[in-house]
């Protein structure tokens, strides 16, 4: 083993040996599924904010991200992560304090469906049980592509197999989740997000600096057509531009719609332990978002100029792009031992941005599992501690179905968070604002915006969007708009909900304002 790559690994070893430490912490702090799931409501301001947006970026922002913009320069990264940055803001500005006063008013709800269930008082449970479907079927493969990423990383650095690699990481990640809960899951989100930071920095630095300064990267990127052009795309095989209009502009602007109904960063909202300090966390998570996808978008283009002057090796398809980090991280850890353990620190970040949504994804879909199907829906009652054994074993269940499928080795981390990202975006998004905003909303409109939300993604998505032109919108757009009609019309045509539902609607708006 080279003296680069043993610093590499004192580095990720130390890392993930630090991540299970806390794990067992944590342990005993979690030991209702009240504890395990949102913490008991006891998360800071910081804590809230680093980590819901730590478990917002997965290894999108260090991968994802920077493989966009190296690939096809600046246009879809950047409206991409301006789409992001605003719904980041917006989320917090209106979603955040309302659901949180909301979601314990409603009788303590603890996860995402509690919620939508006792807020319109669906006693038979239906939609309980279609919202915990629907966050198994998205964040299964949404935590596979978390997998995929690590297995991704230690394949390009050591040639350790894939298979292995992934598997590996998975169950780092699932020892430290399974042993400390929501807990150990936000207080790693926020460590990971400062390495994360670290990350960004030194790479987007020592990229400047190896190619000789932005001067160099400018003209090396300048005379490509359309590369640093906000309305157009490069095509590296033909050295061309094609057109990235108005329409391609607002449904990438779109992505910024998916945070109203992504149940891992909801969850953070619900967790705070005072709502007051929700402006802080806002503004923490707010300037956060900004820079650090601004860096990523950077790192693809500083990237690409040093693919051209032979620095770090060019890449085929926006795939390989993914891992331009991982190879200027081991270009620089061939420096000496002092560099190698910095590359290792950049290398963690990675495992930090996958590992930060990971967990949070797990714990939503096992909360789906035990709480909302096993609990809610076959009523099926456990001992508070058979109850921590059952969401413990979920996770570890959720887990090996995540493992299968990120074995492809080849699939592409940016492609399935899009489509991850969309569905939750459209099934609950709509739902959860009306929830929080329109009182007349009701259980059938609610039920109606889930379900044709989903179907139009797929619709739209496998069906619709191949048709290409003018029909190749990303599929939230219009699944968005789709559901907000449903949820609109539906209600209009049933019954009024119940004085309860109006008073308490009532007393959650008097409490926000």
């Amino acid at each position: 083993m080279t003296t680069s790559e043993i610093g590499i690994l004192i580095a990720i070893i130390g890392y993930m040996i630090g991540m299970i430490c806390i794990g067992f912490y944590y342990t005993k702090k979690s030991r209702t599924t009240h504890d395990f799931y949102l913490g008991g409501r006891k998360l800071g301001p910081f804590v809230t904010a680093m980590s819901a947006e730590a478990s917002d970026m997965s290894s999108w922002l260090l991968m994802g991200l920077p493989g966009v913009a190296y690939f096809t320069g600046v246009a879809d990264a950047f409206w991409t992560a301006a789409g992001l940055a605003i719904g980041t803001y917006v989320n917090w500005l209106i979603v955040a304090k309302r659901i949180r006063h909301y979601s314990y008013v409603s009788r303590n709800s603890i996860t995402l469906p509690d919620f939508f269930a006792n807020r319109y008082r669906d006693n038979s449970n239906i939609l309980k049980f279609i919202s915990a479907t629907i966050i198994i079927i998205f964040f299964v493969p949404y935590t596979a592509s978390g997998f995929a990423a690590c297995g991704k990383l230690f394949n390009r650095l050591f040639g350790i197999d894939y298979m292995t690699a992934m598997i590996f990481s998975a169950i780092v990640i699932v020892a430290y989740t399974s042993l400390g809960g929501f807990l150990a899951a936000s207080t790693t989100d926020l460590i990971q997000s400062i390495i994360m930071s670290i990350a960004l920095a030194i790479v987007l630095f020592y990229g400047v600096n190896s190619v000789g300064g932005m001067d160099v990267v400018y003209s090396n990127v300048k005379d490509l057509s359309g590369y640093l052009s906000l309305t157009h795309l490069y095509d590296a095989t033909t050295n061309s531009a094609t057109n990235y209009g108005f329409l391609s502009i607002a449904s990438t602007l779109a992505w910024g719609l998916g945070y109203f109904g992504m149940p891992h960063i909801l969850l953070r909202f619900m967790a705070i332990e005072d709502s007051r300090k929700l402006t802080l966390s806002r503004r923490i998570a707010t300037i956060w978002v900004v820079i650090s996808m601004a860096i990523a978008v950077s790192i693809g283009i500083i990237g690409y100029s040093m693919s051209i002057n032979g620095i770090v090796p060019s890449f085929g398809s926006s795939s390989e792009a993914e891992t331009i980090i991982v190879q200027i991280a081991h270009h620089l850890s061939n420096n000496g031992l002092l560099f190698a353990i910095v590359a290792g620190l950049i290398l963690a970040g990675i495992l930090a941005s996958t590992m930060s949504t990971s967990d949070s994804q797990l714990l939503a879909a096992s909360s789906s599992v035990t709480e909302n199907l096993i609990g809610g829906v076959f009523n099926i009652k456990l001992s508070a501690k058979a109850n921590i054994i059952v969401a413990r074993i979920s996770v570890i269940a959720i887990s090996i179905i995540a493992v299968f499928l990120a074995s492809n080795p080849n699939s592409s981390v940016f492609q399935i968070v899009s489509f991850a990202w969309a569905g939750f975006g459209a099934t609950f998004g709509p739902v959860v604002l009306f929830s929080l905003f329109w009182k007349r909303s009701n259980k059938y409109g609610a039920i109606a915006g889930m379900i044709s939300g989903g179907i139009m993604v797929f619709v739209w998505k496998f069906l619709v969007r191949p048709i290409g032109g003018s029909w190749n919108i990303y599929e939230l757009l219009p699944a968005f708009i789709i559901a907000s009609l449903f949820i609109v019309v539906v209600s209009l045509l049933t019954p009024e909900p119940e004085q309860e539902i109006y008073d308490e609607f009532d007393k959650v708006k008097r409490m926000t304002n």
